[in-house]
């Protein structure tokens, strides 16, 4: 942890000296008084970009004029993103110039050669300056482009095979929709498509793996009447997600936090969601039954969690020898620490926690996004042995107002 957070500020300290070099370098024949304009001007935006960091919590985003919101936190992200991507570029040329360097005081023959080389059209030095300048400008307008996709949601399909799935079950349809966050919202009419596309799929079973609200139960409240609408002939049942308890944010009490909560999860059962408190149901089709098993946060990585208990949410299972089992757990690294080892009966996970860190690529048969090296499952199915985890991608968005290569998610799976 320790050694990731010194790599993480030791990237932005370096990043934050060679943009500035890099500004310098190309205001440097700007005639006065616009050359002192443009240097008042990028340190104005550096410190309102770390402004808005630091004081993250402390700013009431929620109060402030949406379109206004978004495209500042899209330009903040994106100006801060892209000084760490013009560093690495212009650390490259300084490592070019110190092998050279080297190289020279070892071969001084090989001087005029190399200089020759470097001497012929645009020199490698105002290449990667160009470059640099580039990429954190497409950095910027990408961020600013991404708060376009925030709505734009993605139906993906998958079928499973288990040898051990009751014949009543075959060809159960179950869609998955995680991480809705609808203190983030500002468009109910996208945020109802959204749920049409969800009935869409004609689902048999509906499951909600996490993080309805940002901080606060109120946060819902305005998009109860779109929810509701969430239905399906074997029911919804949903879990709770790290955010869910207004553990981000201050409170007058514990009282007040607590009571803060309850009405969450009241309003889970206002919507007909059935909400797994470290229980488990069964569910009957014919003569045949499977089970849900859905457990409260619980995370294995650093700063998250572990309300979440398995042994009170498993107990009793074992002995009613229900042959498919389920699992609704909101952070997906629970998988690895936990279900693995101890609970090998369960055939199937469903995760979220992650967003994909709303920013990635994705094309077939690969995928990228920043947020693998803390997740080794990050994003769509994993499988070790016969017992698989899919993480979905998010319904909502938290921080950043949009998505760049990660689109918002339904999941539909079919289970053969």
């Amino acid at each position: 942890m320790r050694t990731r957070f010194f790599i993480t500020l030791s990237l932005i300290l370096i990043g934050e000296v060679y943009s500035f070099i890099l500004v310098r370098s190309i205001i440097k024949s700007f005639p006065n008084p616009w050359k002192t304009v443009a240097i008042v001007a990028y340190f104005l935006l550096t410190l309102m970009t770390w402004g808005s960091f630091l004081l993250f919590r402390r700013i009431d985003w929620a109060n402030l004029p949406h379109y206004s919101r978004n495209l500042f936190v899209a330009f903040t992200i994106g100006f801060f993103i892209a000084k760490i991507f013009m560093a690495i570029i212009m650390l490259i040329d300084d490592i070019r110039r110190v092998v050279l360097w080297l190289t020279f005081l070892m071969a001084p023959t090989m001087k005029p050669k190399l200089l020759s080389t470097t001497a012929k059209g645009i020199s490698r030095s105002k290449f990667l300056k160009s470059l640099a300048l580039i990429i954190g400008g497409t950095t910027v307008g990408g961020f600013i482009f991404g708060v376009t996709n925030r709505y734009r949601y993605e139906v993906r399909r998958l079928k499973l095979s288990f040898p051990n799935l009751p014949s009543s079950f075959k060809g159960l349809k179950i869609v998955q929709i995680s991480d809705i966050h609808s203190g983030s919202f500002d468009r109910h009419e996208a945020v109802a498509r959204g749920v049409e596309m969800v009935l869409e799929q004609k689902p048999d079973i509906i499951f909600f793996t996490g993080d309805l609200v940002n901080n606060k139960a109120e946060e819902i409240k305005p998009y109860m009447d779109i929810f509701s609408k969430v239905k399906a002939p074997l029911g919804v049942f949903s879990t709770l997600g790290n955010h869910d308890y207004g553990d981000y944010v201050p409170w007058d009490s514990p009282k007040t936090k607590h009571d803060n909560l309850e009405e969450l999860k009241s309003l889970h059962g206002k919507m007909g969601w059935r909400l797994l408190m470290n229980e488990h149901v069964e569910i009957k089709r014919g003569e045949d039954k499977i089970a849900v098993i859905g457990i409260e946060n619980w995370g294995a990585k650093a700063g998250f969690p572990k309300y979440g208990d398995m042994r009170k949410a498993y107990h009793g299972l074992p002995e009613k020898n229900i042959p498919f089992q389920i699992l609704l757990s909101h952070d997906p690294s629970h998988w690895d620490a936990q279900v693995l080892t101890e609970y090998k009966n369960i055939d199937l996970t469903l995760s979220g926690h992650t967003h994909g860190m709303q920013f990635g690529i994705e094309i077939p048969g690969w995928k990228w996004s920043p947020v693998k090296y803390v997740y080794k499952n990050w994003a769509g199915l994993a499988q070790t042995g016969k017992q698989y985890l899919y993480v979905n991608r998010g319904y909502g968005f938290l921080g950043y107002p949009g998505r760049i290569g990660i689109m918002p998610e339904i999941t539909v799976i079919e289970l053969i």
